[in-house]
């Protein structure tokens, strides 16, 4: 992976008004199913990040034309993951700075925090 680029972070509120603004992007939770068990945003695609690499071919499909948002708890895995879809010729793909927890605390308080 070459690297990890702080630009490719939006905020949550920036996450809030690309998908208000309507089907030009995909929500992608790479948290673990456990985790996504917990709690989650509403129409995010859950893909664990360990399965990733396994799953491009269809988040290729999913992603066609659209923006992906990555999102996970906090918001290091989601820059990795951002990191390695970029790589894999993905874009454009944004990590949701913060994850669900500033989602929780800034967008969507019913949205439980752990």
């Amino acid at each position: 992976m070459r690297g990890i680029n702080a630009e490719w972070e939006i905020s949550v509120q920036q996450a809030r008004q690309m998908l208000d603004a309507g089907d030009g992007c995909v929500l992608l939770d790479v948290r673990n199913p456990d985790e996504h068990a917990t709690c989650r945003i509403q129409g995010a695609v859950p893909m664990p990040l360990p399965d990733l690499a396994n799953r491009l071919d269809e988040l290729r499909d999913l992603a066609s034309g659209k923006t992906v948002i990555v999102h996970c708890h906090h918001g290091v895995r989601s820059l990795k993951a951002a990191a390695m879809l970029r790589e894999a010729g993905l874009g454009p793909v944004k990590s949701m700075a913060g994850g669900i927890d500033a989602w929780s605390l800034e967008i969507d308080p019913s949205v439980p925090r752990y």
